[in-house]
């Protein structure tokens, strides 16, 4: 009824106002959420770092760096790089995550040094799906409460990160109740 004693022209410029708005309150929505996640913390239990190998700049402060990919000796000799990028085939290496010039830090492509903790954040540079998943509890483990606090278990802590491949493995067989002699396929379960 009121649309009919409003002028059309006011009609369409008034629909036209109410998307705008609309359509600005949702991009600020959005905006907020996607500042929210680059900035979001992760609560996650610390590395797994070996006390004699960290903190790395006890060793690498006295070795220049050396940029060029090569075979690894001393103390990295047991590190075997089998982390190849997807598009290229081509073998990553040290220094595409670790920093060249802090050794204690990681470094993401966007040049900025982040601590062991955030480690998530560098593997979900090129693991972008996987890394949503680990950030809504769809991949890896976290524990908890559904509203509250939870804990993240990083990449590497199921992960080798220079090896990441789980090596496939020959499945269990089904577990048996206790007190009963294994079922086969001809017999019929109860």
């Amino acid at each position: 009824m009121l649309a009919f004693m409003i002028p059309y022209t006011m009609v369409g410029a008034m629909k036209t106002f109410f998307a705008l708005v609309l359509f600005g309150v949702l991009a600020v929505f959005a905006a907020g959420d996607l500042r929210a996640d680059n900035k979001q913390e992760y609560p996650v239990p610390p590395p797994l770092i070996s006390e004699q190998k960290y903190p790395c700049i006890k060793c690498h402060e006295h070795w220049p760096t050396q940029k060029e990919s090569r075979q690894l000796k001393m103390n990295h000799a047991d590190v075997v790089l089998k982390h190849s990028d997807p598009r290229s085939a081509e073998q990553r290496w040290c220094l595409d995550c670790h920093d060249s010039e802090d050794r204690n830090k990681l470094r993401l492509m966007n040049q900025e040094r982040i601590e062991f903790d955030q480690s998530y954040r560098l593997c979900g540079q090129c693991h972008g799906r996987v890394f949503e998943d680990w950030k809504a509890g769809v991949h890896g483990k976290r524990i908890g409460n559904w509203r509250g606090e939870k804990l993240y278990r990083l990449c590497v802590h199921c992960h080798d990160p220079h090896h990441p491949s789980f090596v496939p493995r020959k499945p269990e067989p089904v577990p048996q109740r206790p007190g009963q002699a294994h079922v086969s396929a001809e017999q019929p379960r109860r």
